[in-house]
């Protein structure tokens, strides 16, 4: 499909959650106003809650020592179906169905501990559990589902029948205006038609949520549409089970849809809802991969430990060395940053008292990128053999560690579910929403020259109220924040008056990007960039302090929490101001030039002297609608 640009971004803009009902610590954050009120005291789960969510986890824990050979499964491509069995008889597949549809009804909370626990077992494995929980048809139908199709579907999910999500296609990634599958009203039914790309659990689910087009017609508004289908529907066919760098026994593949015929009560949901319950779903659904990084972070740190404690160079341990120990202390600041970030956001999730739209984004965009910087320190720390694979290691005598495993299971959490350009581009319109609610139309081409003077005279009035706000606040105060310095502990109290100070620069640089470039301030993504990256930081300095306050009040490792989260705002800080100093001081200009002379074909010489050994074909891969000419490899697990 042919879409404009301005037609992809109204698309994009209709399926966003327009209101904010909610109060939301990060949306203040760029707004400079630290609301620390709204994270601290942190958040507790139930206490019944809590101790049904341990109970499972011991269970889980036990299972996965015994059950579950990470290497096998990363040596083979597959996720052996014992295995799988095994997860469905433990109740694993419905962690997060309410035990009244025969789930076992976990907190976000301890559902997440969940993944990152399945997820240090075997990464493909928590891919599978998360897939067809947090995206798959669970979440969905929890959230936008009718009562009849939770009785007939949930139940299925809890008990064993896997789920998958079905919204890419070879030509469409995070433009989904131009989504080309087709759900055509015939009767009380619709008629799918569409190749679908990427479809992780698609090889083996039971249960589909698919995005199809609606064409408008009489009687039907049209629009893309969420449906639940049956994976064994005549007319489908999953043409290729895709193999990848790392995740190599995720069960992802291509699947064609022919003349499928699907229940009109099998649609979720009112036509043209479909990218809204996406989008809404990910809210909460994007906490289970920050959920399994922070596991990958927590099993960095241990093989840092033994291994740099085990390991000497001139006459002492390489853990004593400055160069191998910063290392090992960015691992342990950031493992203690993003468990914070992640049960922050979780409790929250649970508690359902805040929005928690951009604190998730943001524990994604974080945790998939920190991980992935965690896992590659590791293999350095570790030298030849972090780059060796873990069977190699073990042939020779030496302990099986699959570090260089774990780097390339980590690299696609930084394009699963949103990459971190779009990341970055989702959160810095949220970030800016209550700009553009106010002055939003002095910059719409499409507004008369009345609408534009209603928005001149609002903007007045809001920026008189906010601009002075940023100039003066508790961050300039000494004696803020000061139950974050108790005797004898580190001053966390000095980080959070610098998150509040941050904070108002965060948002003086916002508006002084948005008064220099208007509406050209959507093209300016490296700008953009940076701004989250910015608040990405001050959530997770947050996050940290908070945390480590509360362990110190429970009493659990309170000191050395401490100096954790002192360590990891030093680092932050640090990252931080770099950030703002590149605001205004990078090479975005030059580099824009330079991409225009490599598209332009102006350094083809540079490309001289080397040989392409990719094999031949289209870039994108032809998806016409039409019956299948390949073999179906869904292969169900009973």
């Amino acid at each position: 499909m042919a879409v404009s640009e301005r037609e992809a971004r109204q698309v994009a803009e209709a399926a966003r959650e327009q209101d904010w009902r909610k109060p939301s610590f990060a949306r203040e954050l760029f707004l400079g106003r630290f609301r620390l009120d709204l994270i601290h005291p942190h958040p507790r789960p139930a206490e019944a809650d809590a101790r049904r969510g341990e109970e499972f986890l011991a269970r889980l824990r036990a299972f996965c020592e015994t059950e579950i050979d990470g290497l096998r499964i990363d040596r083979e491509g597959l996720v052996p179906d014992e295995v799988v069995k095994g997860l469905k008889e433990l109740g694993a597949l419905g962690m997060k169905i309410d035990p009244e549809y025969g789930g076992l009804g976990l907190s976000q909370l301890h559902y997440n501990r969940a993944l990152a626990l399945a997820g240090s077992a075997s990464p493909a494995v928590g891919a599978l559990l998360s897939a067809h929980q947090s995206i798959g048809v669970p979440q969905p139908l929890k959230m936008f589902g009718t009562e009849e199709q939770r009785k007939a579907f949930l139940p299925r999910c809890a008990r064993g029948d896997i789920s998958a999500f079905l919204l890419t296609e070879p030509d469409v990634g995070s433009d989904p205006a131009r989504l080309a599958t087709t759900a055509v009203p015939d009767g009380d039914s619709y008629i799918l038609d569409g190749v679908k790309l990427w479809t992780t659990n698609g090889v083996v689910a039971d249960l589909l949520v698919v995005m199809a087009r609606v064409p408008a017609s009489e009687g039907h508004r049209g629009g893309i549409t969420a449906f639940v289908v049956e994976a064994d529907s005549e007319g489908i066919t999953v043409e290729n089970r895709n193999a990848f760098m790392g995740l190599r026994g995720i069960e992802n593949g291509v699947t064609r849809f022919h003349r499928v015929r699907v229940p009109a009560a099998n649609r979720i949901g009112p036509e043209g809802a479909g990218l809204k319950i996406a989008l809404t779903t990910l809210n909460t659904g994007r906490l289970s991969l920050p959920a399994m990084c922070a596991g990958a972070g927590k099993w960095c740190l241990k093989v840092a430990r033994e291994w740099s404690a085990a390991r000497e160079q001139w006459g002492k341990p390489i853990a004593r060395h400055e160069a191998v120990g910063s290392k090992i202390s960015f691992i342990a600041a950031t493992t203690f940053a993003l468990e914070a970030v992640l049960d922050l956001a979780s409790q929250m999730a649970d508690d359902d008292r805040n929005d928690i739209r951009i604190e998730a984004a943001l524990a994604k965009l974080y945790g998939s990128e920190t991980a992935y910087r965690m896992a590659d320190e590791l293999v350095q720390i570790r030298g030849g053999r972090g780059f060796e694979t873990a069977d190699s290691l073990a042939a020779r005598g030496e302990r099986g560690v699959p570090a260089e495993q774990m780097l390339r299971d980590l690299r696609i959490n930084r394009i699963f579910e949103g990459s971190t350009e779009i990341m970055h581009l989702l959160i810095a319109r949220e970030a800016v929403d209550a700009h553009l609610s106010v002055a939003g139309d002095l910059v719409d081409p499409d507004k008369t020259l009345t609408d534009k003077g209603r928005a001149a005279v609002r903007a007045g009035g809001f920026y008189a109220r906010w601009l002075p706000k940023l100039v003066a606040g508790p961050g300039q105060l000494p004696g803020s924040y000061r139950e974050f310095h108790p005797a004898g502990h580190p001053d966390l109290a000095a980080h959070l008056r610098y998150v509040e100070r941050a904070s108002r620069r965060l948002a003086r640089a916002t508006f002084l990007g948005m008064s220099r470039w208007q509406a050209k301030l959507e093209g300016k993504q490296g700008f953009l960039g940076r701004i989250v990256d910015i608040g990405a930081e001050l959530f997770a300095m947050s996050a940290a302090c908070v945390r480590a306050e509360m362990l110190r009040a429970r009493g659990e490792n309170g000191r050395a929490a401490y100096q954790l989260a002192d360590a990891f705002c030093r680092q932050a800080r640090l990252r931080a101001e770099e950030l703002f100093g590149r605001l205004w001081d990078n090479t975005d200009d030059i580099d824009r030039k330079v991409v225009r002379g490599v598209l332009g074909g102006a350094y083809t010489w540079l490309e001289e002297g080397v040989v392409d050994p990719s094999t031949p074909g289209p870039w994108i891969a032809e998806a016409a609608p039409g019956p299948s000419t390949r073999t179906d490899v869904h292969r169900p697990i009973p």
